[in-house]
């Protein structure tokens, strides 16, 4: 009788070829005009967690994208649950963004799948549809049991999958949440995520004169909003990269020896750090490491600024206002909503009286996430990765979020194994997003490994 890690080698291109039908649905959940497409992943999902012989529906709620909920149960009552969480929903992308290739469909080339959503997260999620499939075609039954929670929100806010866990934690019961949506720097060291950063943030906007007013005229007698806000936002760090919010840093758990050793063995080199980004130089706080401030520390960005007139040639304005866009990320230990009223209030105390300003926050806001790496469910995934990828992995904390994973923690009371099966490189969120084809095939061999060591404790 075949194995399911030989049924998952035999049917690699079948895998590969569902993935790409799966790709093509552009499934951006941040423009309301591809809400039909959205629907048509999530209803993709369920038709083919049914077929695999899955129970499978669609969580729904009027004015959001539905979530996915697959299980299979018969393991029975004394076994392990394992809660497998993905989501479908896609980033933005356009061919005039940069795309070598229509972002939608799938092109194979050089080992790689070429595509929005193939690492970010379809492929990523896919692995773990397919490692249950495998199991289920060869032994006829999991050795746990299974509930995978697959979202459409997570590039837009994730507020609806947070309002259902939050409601429904008798349903989520689980024994563990494994999530795949992550990376690593190199193909031959596998890494588990210890560490998310949470985030937050808001839109201030800086109001002037009552309309667009003449430069010649005007200029010199009115506070131009578009300086005034170029001294509030130069205002918020200093010269060391320190943001000066006051009291930013308060709740800021300090890192120890050991923690500062464990990031230090993941150190991201400046030289990759001027690959992935083509700066000339770091920036940021002093007295950190390049791996420690991306995930260790918390950070204020201005993610956007708009304001006056900025097409070709010249128009001499004094303009009526400017606005910017802030990104706040977290770290353990501190609270969204707090943060963010200490942003809040620094931020009126920079305003000049002279111009009047707004603040929108952001809908939502999520606290960081920090996983307690000696545990037995840690444990089953280090194994998993020695027996399926061929190494045993390191622990690297991340400097992104995923917006659900504090949920699972403090709602569900669920350890987290963040297990990524992606590469740093793929391009996620940018132009020619791919997916390596090889680490969609070990990772489904380490997620069969997965199952199996969680029913062997």
């Amino acid at each position: 009788m075949t194995t399911a890690h030989a049924y998952a080698r035999e049917h690699a291109g079948d895998f590969k070829e569902q993935l790409k039908d799966l790709i093509r649905l552009p499934s951006v959940s941040t423009d309301p005009a591809y809400a039909p497409q959205v629907r048509r992943t999530a209803e993709w999902l369920v038709a083919h967690f049914t077929g695999l012989g899955l129970a499978a529906r669609l969580i729904e709620k009027e004015g959001r994208h539905p979530i996915v909920f697959a299980e299979w149960n018969g393991a029975g009552a004394a076994a392990r649950t394992v809660l497998i969480y993905g989501h479908y929903d896609v980033q933005p992308a356009q061919k005039a963004d940069g795309w070598l290739t229509e972002p939608f469909e799938p092109v194979e080339q050089n080992g790689r799948i070429y595509a929005r959503g193939a690492t970010d997260d379809k492929g990523q999620m896919f692995i773990h549809v397919k490692a249950v499939e495998a199991i289920l075609k060869t032994r006829g039954r999991l050795p746990v049991n299974v509930k995978f929670l697959i979202e459409g929100e997570e590039e837009s806010g994730g507020e609806h999958i947070a309002q259902y866990v939050n409601s429904h934690p008798p349903e989520l019961r689980a024994d563990v949440c494994l999530i795949s949506d992550g990376g690593m720097t190199r193909i031959e060291e596998p890494v588990i995520v210890n560490a998310l950063r949470g985030a937050t943030g808001l839109e201030i906007t800086v109001y002037g004169p009552k309309a667009d007013l003449h430069s010649g005229m005007y200029g010199g007698s009115v506070y131009n909003p578009l300086q005034a806000l170029a001294e509030i936002i130069a205002r918020l760090h200093d010269d060391a990269g320190r943001v000066t919010v006051p009291g930013f840093y308060d709740d800021v758990l300090p890192l120890t020896a050991e923690e500062r050793a464990e990031i230090a063995a993941t150190e991201l080199d400046e030289a990759t750090w001027r690959a992935e980004t083509g700066a000339s130089l770091p920036w940021g706080e002093a007295g950190y490491s390049l791996s420690e401030r991306l995930g260790a520390r918390p950070t204020l960005e201005i993610t956007g600024l708009a304001g006056g007139y900025h097409e070709r040639g010249f128009k001499n304005i004094v303009p009526a206002k400017a606005l910017a866009k802030i990104s706040i990320r977290l770290v353990a230990n501190q609270q969204p909503a707090k943060i963010l009223a200490l942003v809040e209030d620094y931020l009126r105390q920079l305003t000049p009286p002279a111009v009047r300003l707004e603040i929108t926050a952001r809908a939502g806001g999520m606290g960081a996430a920090l996983v307690n790496t000696a545990t037995p469910m840690m444990q089953a995934a280090i194994n998993a990765y020695r027996q399926g990828w061929g190494a045993a992995p390191v622990f690297k904390r991340e400097g992104g979020s995923i917006p659900i994973v504090s949920s699972f923690q403090s709602v569900l009371g669920l350890p987290v194994i963040l297990m990524g099966f992606g590469l740093n490189s793929d391009g996620l969120h940018g132009p020619n997003e791919s997916y390596s084809i090889e680490m969609f095939e070990r990772g489904i061999a380490t997620a069969i490994h997965f199952l199996d060591e969680v029913a062997a404790l």
